[in-house]
C-alpha cells in the first residue's frame, strides 16, 4: 500500500466532518494572517517608535500589536479545539470501523493473526493516529501556511535578501526527503515491535496460573525483556534518524539566516534599507525557519501516522472468506426443517493445508434426533461443529440445512438456529444476567432466572456476593469450571434454538452436578436436533445414533449395544471409559 492510497483512505474518514475542517482552516488562515501582520507591527514599532523617537507613535504601534495578539489568541483557540475534536472523532470512527470488520472475519484469520497484535492496532495505532491528526497534522498545516505567507512577505520586504533564503530551500528539502523515507520504514517496524511486546505480555498474563505453576516467571520475564529490547532498538534507530533530520534542517536554516543577517546588516549601515524593514525581514525569516523546523519534526510524526494507518487499513480491508449471499438470493432458514446433512465433505484447516481434518465425510442429523460423535482426539468431531456453524467452508463436498446448501444461507441467520455449549465455556467480563442473556438481549430478568433454574445454576448464583448482578471477572475467572459450564448451559436454554451443539457439555462437572445438568439437558433436547461430542460414553447411552469417528471419517454407526459388538474402536473406548468411571467411584467411596 503506497503512501498516497493510505492517506486517501484516511481522508475518507475525515470527509463527513468537512464543516469542522473548513472551520479549522478558516481559523488557521485567520491566525496565519494575524501572525504575518505582526511583522508589519514590528516594522512600525522600530521605524515610527524607536528610530523616530515618537512616544505617541510607539504607543499606537504597541496597541496594534496587543490587538493582534488578542485576535490571534481567539483564532488559535478555535483552531485548536476544532482540530483536536476532529482527531478524537475520526480516530473513534476508524477504531469502530476496524472492530466492526474484524468481528465479522472468518476464524482462520485469527489462526494467522495474533489477538494481541490486533488489539495493539486497535489501541496503540489509533491513539498515535489521534495524536497526529489532532496535534501534529494541525502544526504541519499551520507551519505550511505561515511559512508560505512569510516567504511572500520576505519578497515584498526585500527581494535580494529573500533570494538568499530561497537558495537554501533545496538544501533543506533534500535531507527531509532522504531521512523521511527511512523514518517511515522504521516507524512501521516500531509499531509492529510494540504490538509484539503487547501480544507477548497479554498471552503470559492470560496464562498466569500456568506460568506460575511451572515456576516460569523468570523465563517469561527474560523473554519479555528481549521483546522490549528489540522494540527499543528499533525505536532508537527511528529516533536517531529523526534527530539527524532535525539537526540537519536547523543547521541549514540558521546558516541561511546568518548569511541573510550579514547582508541585511550591511544594507542598513549603508542606508539601502531601514532598520524597521530589516526587523520585519528578520521576523519573517524566523517564521520561515521555525516553520521549516516544525515541518521537518512533524514530517517524522506524519510518517509514523502513515505506518499506523497502513496497519489499521490492513485490518479494515481484510475480507472474510465466509460471505453471505445477496439478500434476494438467500434462503430463509425459518421455513427449513432442523435437519443437517454432510455429503462427501473434505476439509483441511488453512493453517494445516496438508492434513485432512475430514475426508469424504457423509452424515445426516435428522430433525428431532440426538446424535453423539465419539472417537479419539483428532478424529474430526469438533471440525464437524465448525463446519455446521459455517466458521469454515469445506474444500470439497456440500453441507445442507434441510434442502438448502449452507453457502446459500446468511451465516447470521444460520447461527441463529443453533445453540452451542462448548467444552471451554466462553464467559465475558460482565455480571451473571448479561452472560446468560448473551444472544437474547431482550430477555427479561424472570426469563434469565428461569433458564438458570433449568440449568441447576440458580442455587450457586444466589450465593454469589451480588447474586445475579455479581461480576464474573475476565473469562468468568471467579467461578469454578462446573459453575461456568452451567452458566453456558443456561445461556443455551434461554436462547431456545432449534439445533443444539453440545461439545463435552458436562465435562467440567462433578458427579452430582453432572446428574442435575443432564436432567436439564434431557428436557432441553426434547423436540430438537441435538449433536453431542462426548468422551464420557455414559452420558450418551440415550442417543438415537452414536457415530464413531477416526482420522476424519465415519468408521461405525449405531446404538450403544450394537456398537459394543460391531465396532472394535468403540468397544475399546467404552472399556477404557467404564474402567475410569469405576476407579473414580472407588476413590470417592
Amino acid at each position: 500500500m503506497n503512501k498516497l492510497s493510505t492517506l486517501t483512505q484516511l481522508l475518507r474518514f475525515m470527509l463527513p466532518y468537512r464543516r469542522y475542517w473548513i472551520g479549522a482552516m478558516i481559523a488557521l488562515l485567520f491566525t496565519a494572517g494575524i501572525t504575518l501582520a505582526i511583522g508589519q507591527g514590528v516594522r512600525l514599532v522600530i521605524d515610527k517608535g524607536f528610530v523616530a523617537g515618537s512616544v505617541t507613535q510607539l504607543n499606537q504601534a504597541i496597541l496594534v500589536l496587543i490587538v493582534m495578539a488578542v485576535l490571534m489568541a481567539i483564532g488559535t483557540f478555535v483552531r485548536f479545539y476544532l482540530v483536536s475534536w476532529l482527531g478524537e472523532r475520526v480516530t473513534a470512527d476508524i477504531r469502530q470501523a476496524v472492530f466492526d470488520n474484524v468481528i465479522g472475519l472468518h476464524p482462520s484469520f485469527f489462526e494467522t493473526n495474533r489477538s494481541g497484535e490486533i488489539m495493539s492496532r486497535l489501541t496503540t495505532d489509533t491513539t498515535l493516529l489521534q495524536s497526529i491528526i489532532g496535534s501534529s497534522f494541525s502544526m504541519a498545516l499551520r507551519s505550511l501556511v505561515t511559512t508560505s505567507g512569510a516567504l511572500i512577505m520576505l519578497f515584498v520586504t526585500n527581494i535580494k535578501l529573500s533570494l538568499i533564503i530561497v537558495a537554501g530551500v533545496p538544501l533543506i528539502l533534500l535531507p527531509i526527503l532522504i531521512f523521511g523515507r527511512r523514518v517511515r520504514a522504521l516507524a512501521r517496524k516500531s509499531q509492529d515491535s510494540i504490538a509484539d511486546v503487547g501480544s507477548y505480555a497479554g498471552e503470559a498474563i492470560q496464562q498466569i496460573k500456568t506460568v506460575q505453576s511451572y515456576t516460569q516467571e523468570l523465563h517469561e520475564s527474560r523473554a519479555f525483556g528481549l521483546e522490549v529490547d528489540s522494540a527499543f532498538s528499533i525505536a532508537q534507530k527511528r529516533i536517531r534518524q529523526r534527530a539527524s533530520l532535525m539537526a540537519m534542517v536547523i543547521l541549514l536554516v540558521f546558516g541561511a539566516l546568518s548569511g541573510m543577517l550579514w547582508v541585511g546588516g550591511y544594507d542598513v549601515i549603508t542606508g539601502a534599507m531601514t532598520a524597521g524593514e530589516l526587523g520585519a525581514f528578520v521576523f519573517y525569516a524566523l517564521i520561515v525557519a521555525m516553520g521549516v523546523g516544525t515541518m521537518s519534526e512533524v514530517y517524522g510524526e506524519l510518517q509514523r501516522a502513515v505506518g499506523a494507518t497502513e496497519r489499521l487499513m490492513e485490518l479494515l480491508d481484510a475480507q472474510s472468506e465466509i460471505q453471505a449471499p445477496d439478500k434476494e438470493a438467500a434462503t430463509d432458514t425459518t421455513n427449513l426443517r432442523a435437519e443437517l446433512r454432510l455429503n462427501d465433505v473434505s476439509f483441511n484447516y488453512p493453517s494445516r493445508p496438508d492434513q485432512a481434518a475430514l475426508a469424504d465425510f457423509s452424515l445426516t442429523f435428522s430433525e428431532g434426533t440426538i446424535t453423539a460423535l465419539v472417537g479419539p482426539s483428532g478424529a474430526g468431531k469438533s471440525t464437524v461443529f465448525e463446519l455446521l456453524l459455517r466458521f469454515y467452508d469445506p474444500q470439497r463436498g456440500q453441507i445442507f440445512f434441510d434442502t438448502a446448501d449452507l453457502r446459500d444461507l446468511d451465516p447470521r441467520e444460520l447461527r441463529q438456529q443453533i445453540a452451542l455449549v462448548s467444552q471451554q465455556p466462553a464467559l465475558f467480563t460482565a455480571n451473571v444476567i448479561e452472560n446468560i442473556r448473551y444472544g437474547r438481549n431482550d430477555a427479561s430478568t424472570e426469563e434469565v432466572i428461569a433458564a438458570a433454574k433449568a440449568a441447576y445454576a440458580h442455587e450457586f448464583i444466589e450465593r454469589l456476593p451480588q447474586g445475579y448482578y455479581s461480576d464474573l471477572g475476565e473469562q468468568g475467572v471467579r467461578l469454578s469450571g462446573g459453575q461456568k459450564q452451567r452458566i453456558a448451559i443456561a445461556r443455551a436454554i434461554l436462547n431456545d434454538r432449534r439445533i443444539l451443539l453440545l461439545d463435552e457439555a458436562t465435562s467440567a462437572l462433578d458427579t452430582e452436578s453432572e446428574h442435575k445438568v443432564q436432567l436439564a439437558l434431557d428436557t432441553l433436547m426434547q423436540g430438537r436436533t441435538t449433536i453431542i461430542i462426548a468422551h464420557r460414553l455414559s452420558t450418551i447411552l440415550h442417543a438415537d445414533q452414536i457415530v464413531v469417528m477416526d482420522q476424519g471419517s465415519v468408521v461405525a454407526m449405531g446404538r450403544h449395544e450394537e456398537l459394543l459388538q460391531s465396532s472394535e474402536l468403540y468397544s475399546r473406548l467404552a472399556e477404557l471409559q467404564f474402567k475410569a468411571d469405576a476407579r473414580e467411584r472407588a476413590s470417592v467411596e
